[in-house]
């Protein structure tokens, strides 16, 4: 959320104080959209094999060029790992979870 925006997310509580929202809280117009569109771009060097939906990232990996599809897909983990600690989105490690 821009700073700017920051006063026009502002609730008042009965005890006649105001709080501000400093991001979008998903039940504001469109936040879920935007949400989703933010992923998207901070994922977009891994796109080709990693696809995302909202909070969702799957991971697709094949046998490629000699290497097995174990050594590919912990490369392609490698990659998604990097994007996140480059773009500084993945602020808790612990909410990391592995399927599978």
């Amino acid at each position: 959320m821009r700073e700017s925006d920051i006063p026009l997310t502002a609730v008042s509580t009965p005890s006649g104080m105001l709080w501000d929202w400093l991001v979008m809280p998903h039940g504001m117009t469109n936040s879920p959209a935007t949400f989703n569109r933010r992923v998207t771009h901070l994922l977009r060097s891994v796109r080709d094999f990693a696809p995302s939906y909202f909070d969702d990232v799957f991971i697709h990996s094949r046998a490629v060029n000699g290497k097995s599809k174990v050594k590919m897909h912990k490369e392609h983990l490698r990659k998604l790992f990097c994007a996140h600690a480059q773009t500084q989105a993945l602020r808790e490690p612990e909410e990391v979870y592995l399927q599978g």
